[in-house]
């Protein structure tokens, strides 16, 4: 080496790229979720994907993320993103049981007050990834507040999965699946019983869902902040025209 030469500086702190991750949810219950993950993960970027259009292999190849989470998200994951990056989305069973769609209405329909958060690895099957970690989540309440309570749970199981980055184990046991609602099934006409009615109103309480409901001939009835009382269920009510 000439003895004129400069020599190599190591890089500045600020010029080195912090490892990254990737928060995919659309729902602004999940802002704090984000928020909450920068300030426990200091050394970390974090990036969020608010829609579908966002997720591309080719913007998380400008990232580079460690890891795509996925908390709340409806949408497909492309098998290009999930089989070039390690992508952890978060169902609301102990799986096996209950893969599938709307978990936290088919399980209040099935009698269950608490569950597990399931932080699992993104495969071609539904819901049939090996789980990284489960955390309990008490189902009580309306579905905005169990869906925040998860919000909570997730940010945890985020953070330690980035911290401790453990090997997701192979899901064991029987496989129940669970069949995603649809908006008919929210009407409350067929039910003959107080607490199922109740139960009814709160899960389907929360943005996004489609909200419990009647109709008449003429009108369409919504419920909502459903109240058990001793021989009763209150609820805030909105009364439509029935579409024609």
């Amino acid at each position: 080496m000439s003895l004129n030469a400069t020599p190599a500086r190591s890089p500045r702190r600020s010029e080195v790229a912090s490892p990254a991750i990737v928060i995919a949810t659309p729902h602004q219950r999940n802002d704090i979720l984000e928020q909450h993950v920068r300030d426990r993960l200091p050394g970390h970027r974090v990036v969020r994907f608010r829609s579908q259009k966002d997720l591309s292999r080719t913007a998380l190849e400008q990232i580079k993320p460690s890891f795509v989470f996925f908390p709340h998200w409806s949408w497909l994951i492309p098998s290009e993103v999930y089989s070039s990056f390690d992508c952890v989305i978060f169902h609301m069973t102990d799986l096996p049981y209950g893969r599938g769609g709307s978990p936290l209405q088919n399980l209040i329909i099935r009698g269950h007050s608490e569950t597990v958060v399931s932080a699992l690895r993104c495969v071609k099957g539904l819901d049939a990834g090996p789980v990284y970690m489960k955390r309990p989540l008490s189902l009580s309440g309306a579905a905005e507040e169990i869906l925040s309570r998860a919000s909570q749970v997730m940010e945890g199981m985020i953070v330690e999965i980035v911290e401790t980055r453990p090997e997701p184990v192979a899901q064991d046991g029987e496989v129940v699946l669970f069949k995603r609602r649809t908006p008919k099934e929210s009407d409350l006409s067929p039910l003959t019983e107080l607490r199922r009615v109740y139960d009814h109103i709160r899960m389907l309480d929360a943005e996004g869902y489609p909200p419990a409901f009647i109709e008449t001939d003429h009108l369409h009835i919504d419920f909502r902040q459903a109240r058990l009382t001793d021989g009763a269920v209150e609820a805030t009510v909105r009364i439509l025209n029935k579409p024609r």
